[in-house]
């Protein structure tokens, strides 16, 4: 079985795998994986990998040191089964890499908007010949909600939990709903100038936000919360039949 660790800038995500089939995910402090113990005496792992958009703490490295597997270190070197056409592939996010991994694997010889809607919200293009394009960064929910506070004097710091009228009728629900339907705004923008350029797009959503945005592209959008690990494990198994 393999075992795929995405740590991202909130949190961190474990998930076990059967070759390709998913059968496990657990949640963890992006700064510690006290789990990994129990995982280790649930599921007989045999290969791992491990990506992450923080450094790792001594504490993770300790632990990992005493899997007892072969852990791949995922980063902008590592073989990919994908034409990576990045122009800095150093500085690529190994997040937006496996979700486009992923999203060609599920969905071969298409042309696909990868939307990760997270943290910060990423859109990445791979065409239906397999290779990835680039893409562009966004400030996440939450990263908005958190500066409109951070950054005014008298604005309060709004949960994306409530009301999202329309239009506000108060100071609270008028920065929920700007935000929210702002980034609604933005992904339908991205959708339809994509399509515009490439007629038969398919859209592949995926991040812990994504159910809070809906576009009337429903047809042709497949949503995914685990399309990272899903990557990450293709990488994996990928790399294994390369040594």
């Amino acid at each position: 079985m393999n075992l795929v660790i995405d740590i991202g800038n909130t949190a961190a995500k474990i998930a076990v795998f059967d070759e390709t089939k998913l059968v496990e995910v657990f949640y963890e402090n992006n700064h510690s994986l006290d789990g990994l113990h129990k995982i280790t005496q649930k599921y007989p792992l045999q290969k791992g990998a491990i990506a992450s958009v923080v450094t790792l703490t001594d504490d993770i490295c300790s632990q990992l040191e005493k899997l007892g597997i072969r852990m791949l270190h995922v980063n902008s070197s590592t073989p990919v089964p994908i034409t990576n056409s990045y122009k800095t592939p150093h500085t690529l996010g190994v997040d937006r890499l496996a979700a486009v991994v992923a999203a060609n694997e599920l969905m071969p010889g298409r042309d696909l908007l990868v939307i990760d809607a997270g943290t910060c919200i990423t859109y990445d293009f791979i065409d239906a010949k397999g290779e990835y394009k680039g893409g562009n960064i966004s400030p996440g929910l939450h990263m908005r909600l958190n500066a409109l506070h951070e950054f005014t004097d008298k604005l309060p710091l709004v949960s994306q939990e409530g009301d999202i009228p329309y239009w506000g009728d108060t100071t609270e629900t008028a920065i929920r709903a700007g935000v929210i339907h702002g980034v609604s705004r933005e992904i339908e923008g991205y959708i339809r100038q994509t399509e515009e350029r490439h007629p038969s797009l398919f859209v592949v959503l995926t991040g812990g936000d994504g159910e809070f945005f809906e576009t009337n592209k429903k047809s042709t959008i497949l949503v995914d919360k685990y399309l990272v690990l899903k990557g990450l494990n293709r990488i994996l198994n990928y790399n294994d039949t390369l040594s």
